[in-house]
């Protein structure tokens, strides 16, 4: 997506707090092979902006729809498998588990922001744990038999684990995203 006047402008009108001069655009620009559209993956708030929540990013979670065979075709067996199967990493195994670079974690099918490092901590489970996601990114889904929480991408669905609240971890929110590594690429923060 290319910054220009009409985007600023429509930025700045729909998020009120918002002055052209404090608004970073970060985008990538996806084109889906079957409607050839863009959509803008992140805006991070700079400057001094008020806002509602912690860090600075709000994801823009457009919504990417592929076949079966078309979600085959860019995943490994292994991200088909938990993504759009609902599968489990064995606990222990992920990359990001004990990663703790700074920058942005997105979703492995669709590339979408989905948590910021400074939201990561170490919870001992075996998966990647976080305490909250970017604003709009996850949606959240109770299990068939009602136990748990699933978290998926708002943009694509995929599948990224579960989040379990009052654990009694010392975050800001009390909860514990628990995150398969690979639901998940990295994105340095330079």
């Amino acid at each position: 997506m290319v910054w220009n006047g009409t985007l600023a402008n429509a930025m700045t009108s729909s998020i009120p707090h918002l002055s052209r001069s404090n608004l970073l655009l970060l985008s990538t620009t996806t084109h889906l092979k079957e409607n050839r559209s863009s959509f803008l993956k992140i805006v991070s708030v700079a400057g001094g902006a008020k806002r509602g929540f912690r860090g600075g990013i709000v994801a823009m979670a457009a919504q990417v729809q592929k076949s079966e065979e078309e979600w085959r075709a860019v995943l490994s067996p292994e991200q088909f498998r938990i993504l759009r199967q609902k599968g489990t990493e064995y606990p222990g195994t992920g990359v990001y588990d004990k990663f703790y670079e700074e920058g942005v974690y997105t979703c492995a099918g669709c590339e979408t922001p989905l948590y910021k490092s400074t939201a990561k901590f170490n919870s001992g489970c075996g998966w990647p744990a976080f305490f909250e996601g970017l604003p709009g990114a996850i949606n959240r889904n109770a299990d068939p038999d009602g136990m748990r929480v699933e978290i998926t991408c708002a943009a694509c669905g995929g599948h990224l684990g579960h989040v379990f609240k009052g654990e009694g971890f010392r975050t800001p929110t009390d909860e514990r995203h628990c995150v398969n590594s690979v639901s998940l690429k990295f994105t340095p923060a330079n």
